[in-house]
């Protein structure tokens, strides 16, 4: 039979009910003030006249304010960063915000260490995974495990963590493309690097040159030192936090603790995680949990090639204009 539906009238008569209010009288999130102009861009000539004030536009404006900021108030901005911002061949970028001296510390986890040393030594790296996987071969070059190694024994003291030892290794050695490595270039600009392995997760610990004691020695070393350069966050730093979904963040929340621990109070800075996806503990080891009683957490998703440029490009035009 033919689909009947029993619609009583008085279920129409409620709409009768409805009581309305003029629009006029609505609060509203977004206004034409808030929209992007292009023709500001236009008289402007800068980049961020491009950003309408709302939702991601707004926020990405108040990342650059915020690091511009600690800047004139001689507050430490740091980065922590995945291997990955590396294969995207953005260490030029970073290297010339160490020699502008916007960066008070660099963080990296032990892939950062590789790739850049195979970076300032044939200025190149990132091998095919799936292509050496099934021979045995993946992570089996030579030269990387055995200069790394060979710089944590030589530059090893109670002082010297691995970044420190690396870095001064690759700016002091014959490495041709140290131009480009962020090791060599903090080591030269005096700018702090922590470096923070999980052994068993990089290719140099497949080795028999690895010695695991100096190893975790050297990055037990760094851990300490990042409790330091932490403090410099305190009342307008900003901690970024590029590309690694754990280790980093779970690193970043362990030292910060250990700082406010002991006594150093370190609040009411900003936090930014940028990645391509967003992940629980970025998510809250570094944007909620460090800010949850003052500062501000914010996070941008997007391809480390086009959103670090970008910000970098915002951040110029900000400290050119004073």
């Amino acid at each position: 039979g033919n689909l009947s539906y029993d619609m009583k009238p008085d279920a129409f008569e409620t709409l009768q009910q409805v009581e309305t209010y003029s629009i006029h009288e609505r609060q509203h999130k977004v206004g034409i003030d808030d929209f992007i102009d292009p023709a500001e861009w236009q008289r402007q000539g800068v980049l961020r006249a491009l950003f309408p004030k709302v939702l991601k536009g707004q926020d990405i404006t108040a990342i650059v304010d915020a690091f511009v900021s600690a800047q004139r108030r001689g507050r430490s901005c740091l980065i922590a960063m995945g291997a990955h911002v590396i294969k995207c061949g953005l260490n030029p970028l970073l290297i010339d915000m160490m020699r502008r001296g916007w960066l008070q510390g660099l963080v990296l986890n032990g892939a950062g260490v590789i790739h850049d040393v195979e970076v300032a030594l044939i200025g190149a790296t990132s091998e095919d995974v799936a292509q050496n996987l099934g021979a045995g071969a993946f992570g089996m070059v030579q030269e990387t495990p055995l200069l790394i190694h060979a710089a944590l024994k030589q530059y090893d003291s109670a002082q010297a963590g691995m970044g420190q030892a690396l870095g001064q290794a690759v700016e002091e050695g014959d490495y041709p493309y140290k131009a480009y490595s962020l090791l060599a270039s903090a080591y030269r600009y005096g700018v702090p690097v922590t470096v923070h392995v999980a052994i068993g997760a990089d290719t140099i610990h497949m080795h028999p040159s690895t010695d695991a004691a100096l190893l975790g020695q050297a990055t037990y070393r760094d851990f300490q030192r990042l409790t330091l350069a932490l403090r410099g966050l305190h009342d307008g730093g900003c901690y970024w936090n590029i590309g690694s979904a754990v280790i980093l963040p779970e690193v970043f929340l362990k030292a910060l603790t250990l700082c406010r621990n002991t006594g150093h109070a370190v609040e009411r800075f900003t936090t930014v995680n940028l990645d391509m996806l967003q992940h629980y503990r970025p998510e809250f080891n570094v944007i909620r949990r460090p800010t949850q009683d003052g500062g501000r957490g914010y996070s941008l998703t997007g391809h480390h090639e086009i959103m670090l440029p970008l910000l970098y490009a915002l951040m110029l035009e900000a400290m050119d204009q004073g």
